[in-house]
């Protein structure tokens, strides 16, 4: 019986463990079943990640409001 990973702690992990899925799959070196597997997990961590990216958009967002601003501006990188 397979043991089944349990979800990463936090985002960075996810990530990471995402990214090194993806280098994986695109070698094309490993077999059907490996790459199903991959996949799913994959789609496992993608989750995490997107959940974990919801969460901070919601904090920031309640911190702006606790600040006075209600209206969220896109980030300019030229006004850093």
């Amino acid at each position: 019986m397979a043991k089944k990973r349990t979800e990463p702690v936090d985002f960075e992990t996810a990530l990471n463990e995402l990214e090194g899925l993806v280098e994986k799959l695109e070698q094309g070196d490993i077999s059907l079943e490996a790459s199903l597997a991959a996949f799913e997990r994959g789609i496992q961590l993608t989750r995490t990640c997107q959940e974990a990216l919801s969460q901070a958009e919601q904090k920031v967002e309640q911190l702006l409001s606790k600040n006075g601003s209600d209206q969220i501006s896109p980030f300019d990188s030229n006004d850093a």
